[in-house]
């Protein structure tokens, strides 16, 4: 095992004791004991004791690259986030699959890659969405889902990057508008008059009949989101003006 120094190298004569016992002790004399514990073993409870007590922060991430290096693989990885989650909590599980994410980022592009599932949240990208091309600035994509006989559409949408939307307004005497639940990725929502929306996997946003309003990544971010179109009476959409550049980095520093 190589010698940790992370106790001097960041506290330095500040706290001295502290750092030896780290340093020395906790991985010296502790987790150098591989022959009762692997270390690929020693990276696997502390991930879970991390997840079980809420420790979701720089040091979790830490053992996870520490995890990588001794071998636990990106499916191993998944499968004990998903095992621990049913005894630390699900917001806990949730919040270590972000920092995973971060740390397996090759192997969950390699993976994804192999599955021509690069984006889409589990769904797939679909096909460039060049029907509606000049309604988006950026690239989105379009894979239909399905609709049933009741006219109700699913449909998923993945906005690369900085790609939005027109302001638009879903038209309707009766019933209509739209349900947007999140699959992948962050992005942005806003009505007409009101404060943006962040979004993420998971949230839901149920959009009224004749409001306008715009949705897309965010600028760091893929985002998908499935589009469900809620059937109604004189039904038909308005695409109005682009959000602008001014409009958008604006909401980005929200």
């Amino acid at each position: 095992m190589v010698k940790q120094t992370a106790g001097h190298d960041q506290l330095g004569n500040f706290a001295e004791k502290f750092a030896e016992l780290n340093d020395d002790v906790l991985f010296g004399e502790v987790w150098s004991r591989e022959d009762k514990l692997s270390l690929r073993d020693r990276s696997l409870v502390t991930i879970c004791v991390f997840m079980g007590k809420g420790l979701v922060d720089s040091s979790l991430k830490y053992h996870i690259l520490n995890a990588k290096k001794n071998g636990i693989t990106l499916s191993e990885m998944a499968e004990i986030v998903t095992h621990a989650a049913f005894y630390s909590g699900w917001p806990n599980a949730w919040a270590v699959f972000n920092i995973v994410k971060e740390v397996y980022a090759e192997e969950i592009q390699s993976h994804n890659n192999e599955r021509g599932t690069t984006h889409g949240g589990g769904f797939g990208m679909g096909e460039p969405n060049v029907n509606y091309a000049q309604y988006f600035i950026g690239n989105s994509y379009l894979k239909m889902l399905e609709k049933t006989d009741s006219g109700v559409a699913f449909a998923n949408v993945t906005f690369e990057p900085g790609c939005r939307n027109n302001w638009h307004i879903h038209h309707s005497s009766k019933g209509g508008g739209q349900v947007l639940i999140c699959v992948e990725g962050e992005g942005w929502y806003q009505e007409e008059g009101k404060e943006p929306r962040s979004l993420k996997v998971g949230d839901i946003v149920v959009i009224p009949a004749n409001v306008k309003h715009w949705h897309g990544a965010k600028s760091d971010s893929w985002f998908s989101h499935i589009a469900v179109e809620i059937p109604g009476v004189d039904t038909s959409n308005e695409w109005c003006e682009p959000v602008s550049d001014e409009e958008y980095n604006n909401i980005e520093t929200y």
